[in-house]
């Protein structure tokens, strides 16, 4: 997935994001704005979980969206 055209059609991506990690609320989800770093840190400050464990929810929201076309 080109992290790219993600910030690039984050409005898309956000429900998306949502329906998998729904602790994250619309403000954050606007704070995020695509950047896959801080999509990472909000999902485990969300979920109490470890940088590790959120990176491997990030990497399987990834693999679950790659063939996305804007």
């Amino acid at each position: 997935m080109n992290w790219d055209i993600v910030e690039g059609n984050w409005k898309q991506f956000k429900g998306k994001a949502q329906e998998q990690w729904g602790k994250l609320t619309d403000d954050t989800l606007e704070v995020i704005a695509g950047k896959r770093d801080q999509l990472a840190g909000k999902v485990q400050e969300a979920y109490g979980i470890s940088k590790d464990e959120a990176e491997t929810q990030v990497k399987e929201f990834e693999e679950r969206n790659k063939d996305y076309k804007p």
